[in-house]
């Protein structure tokens, strides 16, 4: 029955498409462009960011303990600790909008505080020592410190109001209900685990370096012999296979929704030029920040390419205050990732999270416009 409703679903877009009178140029371009966004991103991210962030997950998943992870991100935990923590460990990550969700999910089922949670999230891509060096060579030393101070104060002001809003999420996570399909935790020393993971996140962060190609492959050829010695001769095989369930569960539920989101977000880069997004952020008014918050926002940035394109608009005539906007909804939000937040989410959280970094985006830029 489900394949009739599918064949029926497509039977239908293709006679809106066929009979319907549009511009037909304009049709082929658009999805041109969206299938070019996608073949670009599955080129330039799936193997070398999607894939190690996803084996990441499933580790947190399953070998971090998650007494860990409640120690220093659960909702229990002092804020003067669990804030700080999540708002500063996404600094060595060069990751995208996108990548960052395999690894905000993995702690977000392990038992993290939505606060913290939320928090990581949103500094993940925003703060990385790659794009904050790239902003100040490009733009200057008081834009990358605006950008880096801008994202820590409104990951902390975002997790709070998270955390305050939905009291219910983190009472389930303090009773154990919310991670309890996860199982009990692993008996592994923590040396071995820590090593586990942090040979992998050498991996994704050696991947995103601009080094010789030859040099960057054979330091990522011995990562993961290390990494597969730990695998072999450490973890028993149940676990292995639990890992690797836990990884491919995640791309699962996450990768076909990106893939989704970044045609469209190709798209619309061609129904909406630049030209027009630039006559409105000319000013810093609220008025232009929001508009500046909102294209950040559904537009897909790759890892540092928004900075060539935040200065491209700024020599074009965009103002400082929703240039800083942009940076901040622009590497936090995209249309792919806001589709797989709505998924990992709900309908309640996903919103209240996207809502909340644009308002205090918004802000952020304008005062940033208004003192420098």
């Amino acid at each position: 029955m489900k394949e009739w409703v599918k064949f029926a679903s497509l039977a239908a877009a293709f006679g809106i498409f066929y009979f319907a009178p549009i511009d037909a140029p304009i049709v082929l371009q658009s999805i041109g462009a969206g299938l070019e966004l996608l073949h670009e991103y599955s080129r330039d991210h799936v193997l070398t960011c999607l894939v190690p962030a996803f084996f990441i997950a499933g580790t947190i998943a399953v070998y971090v303990k998650k007494d860990a992870v409640m120690q220093l991100l659960g909702p229990t935990t002092k804020k003067y600790i669990a804030y700080p923590v999540a708002s500063v460990s996404g600094g060595i990550l060069a990751v995208c909008s996108c990548t960052i969700l395999p690894l905000f999910t993995g702690i977000y089922k392990r038992g993290a505080g939505i606060g913290p949670a939320v928090a990581f999230l949103f500094t993940g891509p925003a703060i990385n020592v790659t794009a904050i060096l790239l902003t100040s060579s490009v733009l200057g030393w008081d834009f990358a410190v605006g950008r880096l101070v801008s994202a820590v104060i409104i990951s902390v002001i975002a997790g709070l109001f998270m955390a305050v809003l939905f009291r219910d999420h983190d009472r389930k996570n303090v009773n154990g209900t919310f991670a309890a399909a996860l199982g009990g935790d692993v008996s592994y020393s923590n040396a071995t685990i820590t090593l586990f993971f942090l040979l992998q996140l050498t991996v994704l962060v050696v991947f995103g370096l601009s080094i010789d190609p030859m040099v960057k492959a054979a330091i990522i050829i011995a990562l993961i012999a290390v990494l597969l010695g730990i695998v072999f001769f450490k973890f028993q095989k149940e676990h292995n296979l639990e890992w690797l369930r836990e990884t491919w569960d995640l791309t699962k539920k996450i990768l076909p929704y990106l893939f989704v989101g970044v045609f469209i977000a190709g798209i619309i880069e061609v129904v909406l030029p630049q030209e027009f997004v630039t006559d409105l952020v000319g000013r810093n008014t609220l008025l232009s920040n929001v508009v500046a918050s909102t294209f950040g926002a559904f537009m897909y940035f790759a890892t540092l390419t928004e900075v060539p394109i935040i200065q491209k608009l700024m020599d074009l005539g965009m103002g400082r205050g929703p240039a800083l906007t942009l940076f901040l909804t622009g590497n936090a939000l995209s249309l792919p990732s806001m589709i797989v937040l709505f998924k990992v989410m709900g309908k309640k959280q996903a919103p209240a999270y996207i809502l909340t970094i644009m308002v205090l985006s918004v802000i952020a830029g304008w005062l940033f416009g208004e003192v420098l």
